[in-house]
């Protein structure tokens, strides 16, 4: 208990003693006798060497009082453990790897389109990807997305085909023999039998005889960069991101 009031400023222990210690009749006579004798004149130094000390001897202290006075406590916070955010995935030397997408926020309309060649080298491996479920086309170089638009797609009469096409042919002013000599420029045919990609007016609630028509413009920007072989991967509901790969 002694040893709890230490730790405490003399002031507040002298003030605790004085409201909690009860006030006898011989704690009266010992007051009175003491202011008599001050009153005559003896040494108050005598005097206070006669009173009892409050304090023990130091032997007395339990040894851990003497440690907390020399060493200053720390308080240690519990550990938190967090999770660490995934690594971004590697940017890998395959072409068909992707590494970067365009950053288009919201959905895209019909008749939209962007294209952004900033994160792209000049050169390197062009595919296009087409997903008949989002109706959107994608323009990739080197794995990084270039461009992207919604696409006018077949219908199940006239369905686009699912598959990996390589460009047979370009052709700028191309009409089509098939369907009334309806023009489609910026052509790149996909297979002998009319299904190709070019431009067209893109309108919601209308659809191709099989081939996928984008805007003139993005057509014409896509037509500048395509060459014969290029691939162009048509598929269905598949989701793809970062680090995917496009074809095998």
């Amino acid at each position: 208990m002694m040893t709890l009031f230490r730790i405490r400023p003399m002031a507040a222990l002298i003030a605790s003693c004085m409201i909690t210690a009860p006030v006898t009749a011989a704690d009266q006579q010992d007051a009175a006798a003491i202011g008599a004798d001050l009153a005559a004149g003896e040494d108050a130094a005598q005097i206070a060497s006669a009173m009892p000390s409050l304090d023990p001897p130091a032997s007395d202290l339990p040894e851990i009082a003497a440690q907390t006075a020399q060493q200053p406590v720390r308080m240690i916070a519990d550990p938190v453990v967090q999770d660490v955010p995934p690594s971004p995935p590697a940017l890998s030397g395959d072409p068909f790897v992707i590494k970067s997408i365009l950053p288009i926020v919201g959905t895209i309309r019909y008749g939209e389109w962007y294209w952004d060649e900033n994160r792209a080298p000049e050169n390197g491996k062009l595919v296009v990807t087409v997903d008949l479920d989002a109706r959107v086309v994608s323009v990739f170089r080197d794995g990084h997305e270039i461009g992207t638009a919604v696409a006018l797609l077949g219908t199940q009469k006239h369905p686009t085909p699912l598959g990996a096409f390589p460009i047979l042919t370009k052709e700028k002013d191309n009409i089509s023999e098939k369907y009334d000599n309806a023009p489609m420029p910026w052509t790149l045919r996909l297979t002998w039998d009319g299904i190709a990609i070019h431009g067209s007016p893109v309108l919601n609630g209308y659809a191709s005889h099989g081939c996928i028509g984008v805007p003139d413009a993005f057509a014409e920007k896509l037509f500048a960069i395509a060459k014969r072989g290029d691939k162009v991967v048509i598929t269905r509901g598949q989701m793809i991101g970062l680090g995917d790969k496009i074809i095998g």
